[in-house]
Parts: C-alpha cells; structure tokens; sequence
C-alpha cells in the first residue's frame, strides 16, 4: 500500500506540473494489485475475477468519458487501475471525493484564471483529485 501511495503522489504531482500522467506509473499500479489482493486475503476465484470484471465494467464509461475529450488518457488509465484495487463501495466512495476535490481544484484555477488572465482553455490537473481520493480510502481497504 506504502508503494501504491508512493506512486499515486508521484502522479498527482507529475499531473499538477505537466499535466500528464505516465503510462508507467499507471503500469505500475495495475501490476501491483494482484498483490495487493493476495495480501489481503481474495482467493483467485471468485474474488480475484470478480474484481478484474468490476475493473472493466468501471473503466468502460470512463473510456467513453476520454473519447469525447472529458477526460485525459492518464487520468481513465488511472482510475482503471484504481479500480482493480478498491472494492466496488470503496470505489464508488472514492469518485465522490475524486469529484469534490476536483470541483475545488476546477473553481481555484477558474479564480486564478479571473486574476491571471491566460490565453486557451484552463487545463484541469484532474490527477490530482484521482490520487488524493484514493489515498483517502486506499488504508480503509486492509483487511
């Protein structure tokens, strides 16, 4: 979990700054989930499968979300990742939060944008919002 927290600080920064989030660090946090649910007891049927299927019924309307331009790649591939570690409730926990933090990352960089006029759209770093709402659930989840 250490790791995983690890890596969701390191994206959050790295989209705060760049606004971008590395296919590695995504790799790196799907890859560990496996882990993640030996460690915490999920036997490989059907809790293993049942959180891969989760995972993919989850991230399909976020993919949907990327192709209208909604959302970045990093952001979807992160939150598929989120979600082969987080129980469905936890999951769906951790959108209410990714969505509130995110409004009030949204409404600090529309006031900055008021004060500080830039030219094109405002970029959200919604990374960020993803990483803080699944650090705040992620220690609930230990079995």
């Amino acid at each position: 979990m250490l790791a995983a927290g690890a890596l969701l600080l390191w994206s959050g920064i790295e989209d705060a700054r760049l606004r971008t989030i590395s296919n590695a660090k995504n790799a790196a946090l799907a890859l560990m989930a496996p882990a993640w649910w030996w460690a915490n007891g999920l036997s490989p049927w059907p809790d293993m499968a049942l959180q891969f299927g989760i995972a993919l019924a989850v991230f399909a309307p976020f993919v949907g979300a990327f192709a209208m331009g909604w959302m970045g790649g990093g952001d979807v591939k992160m939150l598929g990742a989120l979600a082969l570690w987080l129980p469905f409730g936890a999951f769906a926990q951790m959108l209410v939060w990714m969505s509130l933090i995110g409004g009030a990352i949204t409404v600090a960089l529309m006031i900055e944008a008021r004060v500080k006029p830039k030219d094109g759209a405002i970029e959200i770093p919604y990374g960020v919002a993803i990483a803080a709402a699944a650090m705040l659930l992620l220690p609930g989840t230990v079995s």
